[in-house]
């Protein structure tokens, strides 16, 4: 299929169109986006608009987008929208654009074609227990007395998951605080114990742990002569994030983020992190794109991962799993089972490890949340155990 280059000059109005090759069974979609107009610069919120815009439309027509980069001079080039994409765009159309407020909006017409489903993983439901974030240096957030912005920001990407049309749906587990230093670690000595609590009170697959580094501030940004002008400083932003498997307690991915907005607030306000006055602020929306962001990254890393549950309850030849309808099963699905335990290397570092067996179950009963299979045979299965791992056979495999 055609590559695709796009052109979106900030000068253009309401004619700004752009040209493709031309496929069948294409779709058009409309969407919206939004930026914060900072420092006067329409130019630069008009792109972002721009961007987020594309990004929605892709996103909701199934794209599994790892990351989009920010558009520069309002020009989007093929090498700046990373994409693994099951769709490709034909054609865009310029509906509109509003500067209203501090805010830009852009609607955008898309013409996707829609490609063939290549990982038939991404088709099932993986939930992610979204827990609450720590942070690694509290001193830092003394300006502003943001001590619960950890607690807010969690809330936040738990909101943007849930935005998204994509298979990684979000649990929400961010109430409760956790110390994960030990996760961040370089000895990577995290607890499994802590692990598959959070997984087991959440019915998750996937466990999502993050940390807060950086909050700190540079010095202040308008000068001390401007009597007139209020006080601002620019305040940076980073936060590392880390996910395991819920039920192997396996490591899968990691990555850090890191942003910088002003923090236009008196030096001794105490700012609420739950209000619009904070999100809206740029520092605020800083945070959020870099949540947008990891939502993206995130689909990416879970569409293709092989949708895992485990053994509950087992009766004869009944087994209750912890997968259902919300997972994206259907009666008379095939599973797999396999063994789950640790081995320890020479090192003394201990690894996941799992053995398939030859036993396979049938789906017979489906819940939301949970399914009875029964064994292909009507048979006792022999060896299986609760809190083995049983792991979806897609036929498309």
């Amino acid at each position: 299929m055609k590559s695709f280059l796009l052109k979106a000059f900030a000068g253009l109005s309401a004619t700004a169109l752009f040209t493709f090759s031309t496929f069948s069974n294409a779709q058009w979609y409309e969407s919206t986006g939004h930026a914060l107009i900072q420092n006067d610069d329409i130019s630069a919120a008009k792109s972002a608009a721009i961007k987020d815009a594309i990004t929605q439309a892709l996103v909701f027509s199934g794209a599994r987008v790892s990351s989009v980069q920010t558009l520069v001079d309002g020009v989007l080039m093929q090498d700046q929208l990373k994409i693994s994409s099951h769709g490709e765009i034909q054609k865009i159309e310029l509906v509109s654009e509003n500067k209203y407020d501090d805010k830009f909006a852009i609607t955008l017409r898309l013409d996707i074609f829609a490609q063939t489903e290549q990982c038939p993983q991404s088709s099932f439901n993986k939930f992610v227990a979204v827990t609450q974030s720590q942070l690694a240096h509290r001193e830092q957030a003394r300006m502003g007395q943001i001590f619960d912005v950890n607690k807010a920001i969690s809330k936040r990407i738990f909101t943007t998951l849930q935005k998204s049309k994509m298979s990684a749906l979000p649990v929400a587990y961010y109430n409760i605080p956790l110390n994960v230093g030990s996760y961040f670690s370089q000895q990577y000595d995290y607890s499994k114990v802590q692990l598959e609590e959070i997984s087991s009170r959440t019915n998750a697959q996937y466990v999502l742990l993050s940390q807060i580094t950086d909050l700190s501030t540079s010095d202040k940004l308008n000068s001390d002569y401007a009597f007139w002008q209020d006080d601002s400083y620019q305040r940076n932003y980073k936060i590392e994030f880390s996910l395991f498997n819920g039920t192997t307690y396996e490591q899968l991915w990691s990555n850090s983020y890191q942003g910088q907005g002003t923090w236009p607030f008196e030096k001794t306000a105490i700012i609420d992190v739950n209000s619009d006055r904070f999100w809206q602020s740029p520092y605020g929306q800083s945070i959020q794109d870099i949540n947008q962001t990891l939502s993206y990254d995130l689909q990416a890393v879970l569409a293709c991962f092989p949708t895992q549950g485990k053994i509950m309850h087992m009766e004869n030849s009944k087994i209750v799993i912890n997968l259902g309808k919300a997972h994206g099963l259907k009666k008379g699905q095939m599973l797999s089972i396999a063994h789950h335990n640790y081995l320890t290397d020479a090192a003394g570092n201990v690894m996941p490890h799992t053995t398939t067996t030859l036993n396979k179950i049938r789906v017979e009963q489906l819940y939301q949340q949970t399914a009875v299979a029964v064994s292909i045979d009507y048979q006792p299965l022999p060896g299986v155990q609760i809190n083995d791992v049983v792991e979806v056979i897609s036929q498309d495999l």
